[in-house]
């Protein structure tokens, strides 16, 4: 016997299906806040005017030395994306629901996950894309200037180590202990669950669909280059060092050094292995000899999904 399909009717399933939506977002176990910290927008876009300057003191003789906020202009417009499915009238006449219920869960996974979507490519593609300095987030050119109040002489600095006879994978070392993290997850509008099940609806008359879906609105982009450094190098305890020492020597305009540490280690799954061997194992072959791991437990391993 059909079910008749009325208002009622509706309403639980969409109450239903947002049930098996949330549990869904309860299954996933999303990796980009441990790189991207998230900042609440409530415009269409986000200008991180405060991006380059580093907090410090100085002696107070005379006046204090205002510096200017916006210096750099960088800017992230909120973008807005969604996700639809479709539930067939006849299945709620046949009483064939529970079919979509994996389907809403899965929905709610993906949303749980869609920022690292987002933030891992953007970490990949850093070495082509512009932070707030106007150079390359990976690059060999970062302004530093001399001076605090940037009246000084600007010198180049780099947070990229690359061989040029290196054909593998890259890899990534980063600073993630600090109020701001090495990239921003910009949220403009979190994630919402709708749905058009209204019997007169165009799609229902049209293709003889319900609609249900989720919609957002954010972005991601870069905070500090100076917290993260991109290796297009064999990874090994020596470029691990080496990797370490250049961000130990970030220092900020006027020669302020930072005290950046770099604490995480972010690599493709092509090189977990590696990875793993290197920061776990208590002893490493050293050509003839077999030596304890100075670097075990120095860094905590992330291999991201999406990167």
């Amino acid at each position: 016997m059909a079910v008749i399909i009325t208002p009622q009717l509706l309403t639980s399933l969409f109450t239903g299906y947002k049930a098996n939506f949330q549990k869904g977002l309860g299954m996933a176990a999303p990796q980009y806040s441990a790189i991207a910290t998230t900042i609440k927008s409530s415009t269409a876009s986000n200008t991180y005017g405060w991006l380059g300057q580093w907090p410090g003191f100085r002696e107070w003789v005379g006046d204090r030395v205002l510096r200017d906020m916006q210096a750099h202009g960088y800017q992230i417009f909120n973008k807005q994306f969604e996700s639809t499915v479709s539930v067939k009238r006849t299945d709620i006449e046949d009483d064939s629901l529970g079919v979509y219920a994996p389907m809403m869960e899965e929905m709610g996974r993906a949303t749980a996950v869609f920022p690292d979507e987002l933030i891992w490519p953007v970490l990949k593609d850093g070495f082509k894309n512009a932070c707030y300095d106007g150079q390359n987030f990976f690059d060999t050119d970062h302004p530093v200037n001399s001076s605090v109040d940037g009246t000084g002489t600007d010198k180049s600095v780099s947070n990229v180590i690359v061989d040029g006879s290196y054909t593998g994978d890259t890899w990534y070392l980063l600073s993630t202990t600090r109020a701001l993290k090495p990239l921003i997850f910009q949220s403009r509008q979190a994630p919402k669950f709708t749905s058009m099940t209204k019997a007169d609806d165009e799609s229902v008359f049209m293709r003889d669909v319900y609609r249900y879906g989720v919609d957002l609105r954010c972005n991601v982009g870069y905070g500090f280059w100076q917290m993260a450094i991109g290796v297009k190098a064999d990874l090994t305890i020596d470029s691990l060092w080496e990797a370490y020492a250049c961000m130990r020597e970030f220092k900020a305009d006027g020669g302020r050094p930072l005290g950046l540490k770099p604490n995480l280690l972010v690599v493709p799954p092509s090189l977990e292995k590696k990875a793993t061997q290197l920061l776990d194992r208590e002893l490493y072959a050293d050509g003839n000899q077999v030596v304890s791991n100075e670097l075990k437990g120095k860094f905590t391993t992330l291999v991201p999904d999406f990167l």
